[in-house]
């Protein structure tokens, strides 16, 4: 190879590292502030079955004082409590000094826990008011409804395309060994340190951060609402994850209703089933007095439904190994995200993947800061480049598995060249032109 062909390929890949690092920091620029705060209210979600464990102690602990109520009449309380309320479902209690959890609809859903021994209402929360319901609101939707939810998924469609781009920046690409690589080097000033810290700590979470963001994706509008389509192809049973906040209110596991016999036949059969906790009660056909036993165990693999008649005999049931394939390794994929799929380490790891990531956000603010020339944005500069196939197969292959990535690198292309360039301020403070 001569030496004018050696200094083109050496031109060539200067340029397309520096392309790649001018995509990474505009998806950075973009996704930052949302994985962030993605990170802190999926840290907190992770939490949930302990927090509202230590929530709902204060109901609990009852001085056991002769024969229960029948669970007629403590759901009956439980209405009683809530003007025009209907039922909805019926927590088993783990424990005899438990107060029992009755699920109520009125015009807004509540928690009515009451007291099995006595019928008295020791305590009832309005569901969308719970802390863990709004973190997840806002970890789904930003509170904003439809447009929160697409604002969280194009954001986690930049974050991966943040963290590829980050990878092929990473890449060793000499031997100086694996200081700066596989871990940071902590003397040779600050600019190094945060640079270390940055790159570093992404090497080793990128893999965990792209696991969250491709089975958060299931949930999101657009891409559930694909996939959901996709798998209806195949599928007539219904998927039991939703694409967002209002779907998930309109797919409840349970149908509000003003009449109800929950029979101690029908409680001693959902008694001996042994599901996971926490098990849900809910009636599945008025007419017949059909009822549904629903494990609502955040692990979902080893979720069940049981549909029990009148007379407490079992006529079907369903769990994980009735699923499609699908179905199974999206319900293990969530139950991972969720941290639950193999008990406390999954937990931890989700813990230090948001910790992961709002560090190499801080830290990539931090060296942002450093190098931002006054007046610009900062962005690389351009430097004309030929894209190679791998370049073109990777960013074909995240357009097509990502729509709404897709749909946005049309309109931002279509953007900066229809109008941003045209505009030399704006050209010159993102670094689209050249002084």
């Amino acid at each position: 190879m001569n030496t004018s062909t050696l200094l083109a390929n050496t031109n060539n890949s200067r340029a397309l590292y520096r392309t790649i690092w001018r995509w990474h920091f505009y998806a950075g620029i973009f996704s930052i502030p949302f994985v962030i705060l993605l990170s802190i209210t999926g840290a907190i979600y992770l939490f949930k079955p302990y927090y509202e464990r230590w929530q709902e102690s204060q109901f609990h602990n009852l001085t056991v004082n002769g024969e229960q109520l029948t669970t007629n009449e403590q759901i009956q309380a439980a209405l009683n409590a809530i003007p025009n309320g209907k039922f909805l479902s019926y927590r088993l209690p783990q424990h005899t000094n438990e107060s029992v959890l009755i699920n109520v609809q009125a015009e807004s859903s509540w928690q009515v826990f009451v007291n099995p021994y006595t019928g008295a209402v020791v305590g009832k929360q309005e569901n969308s008011w719970q802390l863990m319901n709004i973190v997840k609101t806002i970890h789904g939707e930003l509170l904003l409804g439809t447009t929160g939810s697409i604002l969280v998924e194009l954001a986690a469609c930049w974050a991966i395309v943040l963290i590829v781009s980050g990878l092929y920046l990473w890449w060793p690409r000499n031997a100086n060994g694996m200081a700066g690589v596989i871990y940071p080097r902590l003397r040779e000033g600050k600019r190094t340190f945060w640079r270390d810290l940055h790159a570093v700590t992404g090497i080793w979470i990128s893999s965990l951060a792209l696991f969250l963001l491709i089975t958060g994706l299931p949930w999101a509008l657009v891409w559930g609402a694909a996939l959901k389509e996709v798998r209806a192809i195949d599928f007539s049973q219904q998927q039991d994850w939703t694409q967002s906040r209002a779907q998930e209110h309109q797919h409840g596991r349970a149908q509000a209703s003003a009449e109800f016999n929950l029979t101690p036949e029908i409680l001693a059969t959902a008694q001996t089933l042994q599901l996971a906790p926490p098990v849900e009660l809910s009636i599945a056909e008025p007419m017949f007095n059909r009822w549904k036993v629903s494990s609502q165990t955040q692990n979902r693999p080893q979720r069940m439904d049981v549909w029990i008649s009148s007379q407490g005999n079992i006529e079907k049931q369903s769990g994980f190994a009735e699923k499609k394939m699908i179905d199974k390794a999206i319900g293990v994929g969530i139950a991972a995200h969720e941290g639950y799929l193999f008990g406390w380490f999954n937990l931890l790891l989700g813990v230090l993947t948001c910790a992961g990531l709002i560090l190499i956000s801080v830290s990539g603010f931090i060296l942002w800061r450093k190098r931002k020339p006054d007046s610009v944005l900062g962005a690389p500069p351009i430097m004309p480049v030929r894209v190679g196939f791998s370049v073109i197969a990777i960013t074909l292959g995240l357009a097509i598995l990502l729509p709404l990535l897709a749909i946005s690198l049309v309109a931002l292309l279509a953007l900066e060249f229809l109008v941003l360039r045209r505009l030399r301020g704006v050209s010159l403070w993102l670094g689209l032109a050249n002084d």
